[in-house]
């Protein structure tokens, strides 16, 4: 009785499919129709290229369906096509007027353009940029006079249509080629596939051999024998032979490859002696056109050798014009691409010279807690100086001037006895991390990633523990000193129970210490740039051999000087832009009317140690005392968090990981945290070291392709 009952359930919906198909095939009729009546060879151009952008839209149009139907509504998609063209196959006067039309508008379209120029990066002038494509998005988009590139856009105006493109069946693409092309077509086509080459060549020579591009690379051979030179005279050669040519068809794919190669070496140069937004741009810019000339190059041999283009690459040309167009023009798409270039210029260098942030073992761990200690040191002073300035509130601008001069001398004494103050190599510790981000596709790439993370989480947390332990004992000391010998406090009563107070965990402190971490991470940016900055320019050998500073420091003391210099450029830069950041940032902030404080681990523990000590022993009674103690706690967590999560954001997107990818480590971090939280503070010996929690299914994830539309075959 079940199998019955399955059975006439089949039947069923056999026949209710039928009676839609048959239905949707009179819907179809009647649109096909009124589109085909409308094709006309002697109408001017616009009218015909207007109606090949409404034949286009009838062909990717998309009906709403719900989540059951949507692999029916797929198949639907498909099927216009189909019915397109066998409407027409079934009516050959319509077809003979259809394909007039089609091929008197596409032979008088004119623009090599389309795919020389579309999808590829433009010059990076931000602003002006974004106007134009805020100008593109408001004002209406009209098809430009026979411009082959506006028509293409306009028959695909959506990013999803690289989809639609890609779902098509070889045969459907090759029943359209043969419908809308001819020979004299496809010689025209040849023509401008030509003319793209020539042109995207020529700018990767002028690219290739400019003295940017040149100093990176081996500046002693000459520029004739040059591979970006040597692509440009086989490509003419090959260009200009009547045929196919193997040998000649070998040489330039062969020439490309090098030229790419070339692309890989300077960004390793980059990487090491520094980068810059420009450069940056002109190796994507180079990636991007040599991997359109490959594409090129493949549709036209194919051509040759066919006697007419394979319906995959056509397809597959088409699918990445549309998907790059889309990305280059979209307001999104140019904010990502600045972003990018940023972070990529932010954490080009992978080696900074002199720069600690990260414990590898139990020697480097305890290396950074000597540091610490000594950045303690100095860090006590500079809480002593605070503490030390009357109650009164002076001006807001004044009292914020001497809080940033306070804490600049300090960080600058810090830096160049090799001390080290918790938070501000955050961005220094995202470069490292950079390197390890090549094969994020697979376990052993995630779990390098996760190991280096630890290292420098626990880098961090020596520093922290090192700051924090020295200046919270120094202050305490000079708290309780004071109040032995002098007889008065440090701080008066009201004073000190009040900064007890706003130390609490339960007030305004998170918000300060997330707010904080996101300056530490900004000194970082800059200490990072400023370390590219110095490396870029060659200013450790400008100044090992400078005249002036030679004749006064000698040969062997101005280099060692530079090389002090090219070690701690980072660090000065980063406390600099640290002091004035904690300075002026409340002020600006009251200026506002919003009371924003600062809450920084090592700072907060000296203040309230100074408190404390003020106060006497009865201050370990007080509950607010404790609440003070998590929230010193809680604002370590918070500064250090902040502002490494977004050095490893900017360290992704400098890498272009894909997003994918992102969730993937995030979510690997966030198991091994719950596992093994102390993994990532304190250094483990070898043989306790935890395995990395990467689950083999997610990382499958990563490598499997996105779900295309199923695309039913050709009746």
């Amino acid at each position: 009785m079940k199998f019955l009952i399955l059975r006439a359930w089949a039947v069923w919906r056999r026949l209710r499919r039928g009676a839609r198909i048959s239905q949707l095939d009179l819907q179809y009729d009647a649109q096909v129709r009124r589109l085909i009546s409308r094709a006309n060879p002697f109408a001017a151009w616009h009218e015909r290229a207007n109606w090949m952008v409404d034949v286009a839209a009838w062909l990717r149009h998309e009906q709403r369906v719900t989540l059951v139907e949507q692999s029916a509504g797929r198949r639907v998609r498909q099927q216009r096509a189909r019915f397109l063209l066998d409407w027409l196959d079934a009516h050959r006067d319509e077809r003979k007027l259809v394909q007039a039309t089609l091929q008197k508008t596409l032979r008088e379209a004119v623009g090599p353009e389309l795919f020389s120029a579309t999808g590829m990066p433009r010059e990076p002038a931000f602003f002006s940029e974004l106007a134009a494509r805020l100008g593109r998005s408001l004002l209406p988009n009209g098809l430009a006079g026979r411009d082959l590139s506006s028509l293409f856009t306009a028959m695909f105006p959506e990013p999803r249509d690289a989809e639609w493109l890609l779902g098509l069946p070889p045969r459907t693409v090759t029943r359209f080629w043969k419908l809308a092309a001819d020979d004299a077509l496809a010689h025209n086509y040849r023509r401008q596939i030509d003319e793209a080459l020539l042109y995207l060549v020529t700018n990767v020579l002028a690219v290739g051999i400019s003295p940017a591009f040149r100093q990176r690379l081996d500046s002693t051979v000459p520029m004739l024998a040059s591979p970006f030179m040597s692509l440009r005279r086989e490509l003419e050669s090959y260009l200009s032979l009547p045929g196919p040519d193997e040998a000649a068809l070998r040489s330039v794919r062969m020439l490309v490859a090098v030229c790419q190669a070339q692309t890989d070496r300077i960004t390793v140069h980059a990487e090491k002696h520094g980068v810059s937004v420009s450069l940056v741009y002109h190796i994507e810019r180079m990636r991007s056109q040599l991997a359109r000339m490959s594409c090129l190059i493949e549709l036209r041999a194919t051509a040759a050798s066919h006697g007419q283009p394979a319906a995959d690459r056509v397809r597959g040309l088409l699918a990445d014009l549309v998907q790059t167009h889309h990305r280059h023009a979209s307001l999104r798409g140019l904010m990502a691409q600045n972003f990018t270039l940023f972070a990529r210029r932010m954490v080009g260098r992978r080696e900074l010279p002199g720069k600690r942030d990260s414990a590898r073992d139990s020697r480097s761990y305890a290396g950074l807690l000597d540091a610490g200690a000594i950045g303690g040191v100095f860090l006590a002073i500079a809480v002593m100086v605070r503490t030390s300035l009357p109650s009164e509130h002076l001006p807001f601008f004044f009292e914020g001037f001497a809080s940033a001069m306070n804490y600049g001398l300090t960080f600058l004494l810090i830096a160049s006895v090799g001390g080290v103050f918790a938070g501000w190599q955050s961005c220094a510790a995202a470069t490292g991390l950079v390197a390890r981000m090549s094969a994020l596709d697979t376990v052993d790439g995630l779990r390098a990633l996760q190991d280096e993370i630890a290292r420098v989480l626990r880098g961090h947390t020596a520093a922290v523990l090192g700051n924090l332990g020295v200046v919270a004992a120094l202050v305490a000391l000079a708290a309780v000193s004071t109040r032995l010998f002098s007889g008065a406090p440090l701080l008066d009563f009201g004073r000190a129970h009040g900064t007890i107070e706003g130390l609490s965990a339960v007030g305004a402190t998170p918000l300060c210490a997330i707010a904080t971490g996101f300056l530490l991470w900004l000194a970082g940016v800059t200490g990072s740039l400023a370390n590219n900055w110095f490396a870029l320019h060659g200013m450790r050998e400008a100044l090992g051999h400078h005249r002036r500073i030679v004749m006064a420091l000698g040969v062997v003391r101005a280099g060692r000087f530079a090389a002090w210099l090219q070690r701690s450029v980072g660090a000065l830069a980063s406390g600099l832009t640290l002091a004035l950041l904690l300075g002026m940032v409340p002020v600006l902030a009251s200026f506002f009317g919003i009371p924003l404080g600062i809450r920084h681990v090592a700072l907060a523990g000296g203040t309230l140690a100074a408190a404390a000590g003020s106060i006497g022993v009865g201050a370990l009674s007080m509950p607010e005392f404790w609440l003070a103690v998590a929230g010193v706690m809680l604002t370590g967590v918070l500064n250090i968090s902040v502002a490494f999560v977004c050095s490893l954001v900017f360290g992704m997107h400098a890498r272009a990981v894909p997003r994918r990818t992102r969730r993937l480590v995030w979510r690997a971090l966030v198991r091994r945290l719950a596992r093994s939280p102390g993994w990532f503070l304190f250094p483990a010996k070898a043989q306790a070291l935890p395995p990395a929690v990467v689950d083999v299914e997610d990382v499958d994830k990563v490598h499997r392709p996105p779900a295309r539309r199923r695309a039913g075959g050709d009746r």
